[in-house]
């Protein structure tokens, strides 16, 4: 097939400029349907996660580093849903499903970006954790706000270059027709099918990158974990080991939704997968995690729950005033 792509005469090709997703198109009667359902899980993601930010830096008892790990981490996925969701809800409002090749790039990208750095600071709050748990005298002294910052910074940039390169290499492929992207999204995996000369090396190139800023941090994580949870069973007291434990708990969850789901989309057989599964897949491993981080944070974590308490009386008591 890719032999047949690289031998098309140059003459004869023309070079798509948008692409068209065609989404849910094969779902015509069900348009509104969807636009509800993902209206809703977008506000629930955008206000859940934001009401989180706002308890982290107005409560004082939320000002230590786990929080403010917390916080980016939901802004952070406020961010990587904004990239994809609001684009669909409006191919599903409008019926218009084109794109421009550099949107296509644009989104594209800042979906690497974001999800490479959701994976850099989960490894960051595995490393807080760990340092907490293993070294807690030394605690406040490893983990100063200086150190904070700078591991917040790594984890939001680290990646950006590399992403940035990674994704002119995928837009600089030949794309001679047809321009029907099958998702909802812009994604290496739909788009290869698309060009029109050898995708191997870039194929390559990603897993690569893939394997750095993806299996990595993961691998990361285990070992924090398993460091953890090797120290707290060695703790004399049982509730020692529930406390020590319940500080865990949250993160632990987080980072099993949000890997769990990431190895059910790409990790799944290809002959195995349909179209319409492997949109539904997509967006579930898009929104599943931000739309349950903060219900595993606030329904889990004493806390977030004070803290919680302590703002909604003077948010009823705003809007009575009002």
């Amino acid at each position: 097939h890719r032999q047949k792509k690289d031998t098309m005469p140059e003459e004869n090709l023309t070079y798509v400029k948008e692409f068209i997703l065609l989404g849910f198109s094969d779902l015509p009667n069900l348009q509104g349907f969807l636009f509800g359902i993902f209206s809703v899980m977008y506000l629930s993601i955008q206000i859940g996660n934001g009401l989180l930010i706002v308890l982290t830096k107005i409560d004082p008892a939320l000002h230590t580093p786990m929080y403010f790990f917390l916080g980016n981490f939901s802004f952070l996925e406020m961010c990587y849903t904004s990239v994809t969701l609001p684009r669909m809800l409006a191919d599903l409002w409008t019926q218009k499903r084109t794109i421009s090749f550099l949107a296509c790039a644009v989104q594209t990208c800042f979906l690497y970006i974001f999800g490479v750095a959701e994976c850099l600071l989960l490894t960051v709050m595995a490393y807080d954790r760990y340092v907490a748990i293993t070294k807690p005298l030394y605690y406040t002294l490893i983990m100063n706000h200086k150190v904070c910052i700078q591991l917040v910074v790594i984890s939001w940039l680290t990646g950006v270059p590399v992403l940035i390169g990674e994704t002119y290499q995928i837009f600089s492929l030949n794309f001679c027709g047809p321009n029907k992207i099958n998702h909802v999204f812009c994604d290496a995996p739909p788009l290869f099918p698309l060009a029109c000369t050898n995708t191997y090396n870039i194929e390559v190139s990603i897993h690569v990158v893939a394997l750095l800023f993806v299996t990595m941090p993961f691998v990361l994580i285990l070992a924090s974990y398993i460091k953890i949870i090797t120290t707290i069973m060695k703790l004399p007291s049982t509730s020692g080991r529930s406390k020590a434990f319940s500080t865990c708990s949250s993160h632990l969850m987080v980072v099993c939704f949000f890997y769990g789901s990431g190895s059910i989309v790409y990790l799944q057989p290809k002959s195995r997968q349909s179209s319409g599964s492997s949109k539904m897949l997509g967006l579930f491993y898009n929104t599943v995690t931000p739309m349950f981080n903060p219900l595993i944070y606030s329904l889990r974590n004493k806390d977030v729950i004070a803290a919680l308490r302590k703002l909604l009386p003077k948010l009823f008591s705003l809007n009575i005033s009002i």
